[in-house]
């Protein structure tokens, strides 16, 4: 192996994998804050009710942008739950109450319900209950339509669908990478 070789690889691979080492603690863990808890209890309840739990959200918030409630991506989502201001203003419509998208309570609030939202869609189909979750998180991440784009491809080649694990390697990379995180995430620590 080159040099140069040896450099873009050290680049590439074990810089970022060092990098990411340090994030993939338990969503309890301490290095997460506590701040924002309140807000993943309330609101999953509030939309999602007792039998959910609401650390699936945390983690999703800590996949989305590592709890920051000033967080902004290249394409203007903003907050925690990484929200576009456009799908924060259909979400208001139907939630007045929500104030600012920059304030964590209303961004994390609209995270959870439109979660929800997506959650009812897969409803739909043939899913059990327990397997709806990945694919909100997972439409979440890359749409609605695009997983279910997958989910077609994936029913045409196995047929019947019961699991996430059926539909994952047909869904963008990222988005397999997005809902393994989450459940990484909430896999208790050793």
């Amino acid at each position: 192996m080159s040099a140069r070789t040896l450099r873009l690889f050290v680049l590439l691979v074990i810089i970022p994998g060092l990098a990411l080492a340090g994030v993939a603690k338990h969503v309890s863990h301490e290095h997460w804050t506590k701040q924002y808890d309140r807000y993943f209890r309330k609101y999953t309840k509030h939309y999602f009710g007792p039998h959910v739990d609401w650390r699936w959200f945390k983690a999703q918030g800590i996949a989305e942008s590592g709890l920051k409630a000033d967080a902004l991506s290249r394409v203007g989502a903003k907050g925690i739950m990484q929200i576009l201001p456009s799908t924060y203003e259909e979400i208001k419509k139907k939630n007045p109450h929500f104030t600012q998208i920059d304030e964590p309570r209303w961004n994390i609030a609209a995270g959870i319900f439109y979660d929800r939202m997506l959650y009812r869609r897969w409803k739909k189909g043939a899913l059990p209950t327990e397997q709806r979750l990945p694919f909100a998180l997972a439409s979440y991440n890359a749409g609605y339509g695009k997983v279910s784009k997958a989910f077609k491809r994936a029913k045409s080649r196995h047929g019947d669908i019961k699991q996430w694990e059926q539909v994952a390697p047909f869904t963008p990379r990222e988005t397999r990478h997005y809902v393994s995180r989450i459940k990484d995430l909430m896999e208790p620590e050793e």
